[in-house]
């Protein structure tokens, strides 16, 4: 069995590294070859690595929730696979694992018990992911122990500027950083922000989540 993994893509080159990084600590966990591919701005896409494939192969997207790659870019791009060697796999989000991992990162930013969170997630126009981002807001405030409240960068949802108050941490729901990382960090402080945590990256508990994720692909079905 061999994992691919697919990431957004970035022009930052920090931020492509992030999902080489992952992809490499979870093929090494599993004991299996690992590739890491991209949906744009980065090569191989998956597209090219999907055509490429020779063994059976679980595709785990480092994308956190539902929208337009998921439900069309991905597919589509598997579809120029072998016939009957991938199995293609949903986003990673929403997941008690990387609420865990949002934890961490905010008690690593200096973030304090109590102390309010703002969420901020890339968005996105498709209503699904509104319902992911909802459900995974839910998940950090019950992780973290106080009420997070949702703000987008892009898309449906309100934004930093509205949605922090001074004084406030936020949590970046970001696998990498990059163009939007550096808009959170930037429009959370002129906000008022007092703490702004890491992006999730190669934690550990995201590395469990893809490991989770290729061996629950592994033993289901291969699509007809």
């Amino acid at each position: 069995m061999r994992l691919l993994t697919v990431a957004h893509g970035t022009r930052t080159t920090a931020g492509n590294l992030v999902a080489a990084e992952t992809t490499a600590l979870a093929g090494d966990r599993l004991g299996w070859p690992a590739t890491t591919s991209y949906v744009e701005l980065c090569a191989p896409l998956l597209a090219d690595a999907a055509a490429a494939v020779t063994e059976p192969t679980v595709v785990v997207p480092l994308l956190l929730s539902t929208g337009y790659h998921l439900r069309q870019d991905l597919p589509r791009a598997v579809a120029a696979a072998p016939r009957g060697l991938v199995r293609l796999g949903s986003g990673l989000g929403p997941s008690p694992l990387l609420a865990a991992a949002q934890v961490d990162r905010l008690r690593a930013a200096g973030a304090t018990p109590g102390q309010p969170v703002v969420m901020v997630a890339a968005g996105s126009t498709d209503p699904l992911a509104a319902a992911d981002l909802e459900g995974a807001a839910a998940l950090l405030a019950r992780a973290w122990g106080g009420p997070v409240r949702l703000a987008t960068l892009s898309g449906r949802g309100e934004r930093l500027a509205r949605v922090v108050r001074t004084g406030d941490a936020v949590s970046s729901y970001l696998m990498a950083t990059g163009h939007f990382a550096r808009t959170a960090r930037h429009d959370a402080l002129a906000a008022g922000a007092s703490v702004v945590a890491d992006v999730l990256g190669p934690h550990p508990l995201v590395v469990d989540l893809v490991c989770a994720r290729a061996r629950a692909l592994a033993s289901s079905p291969v699509p007809a």
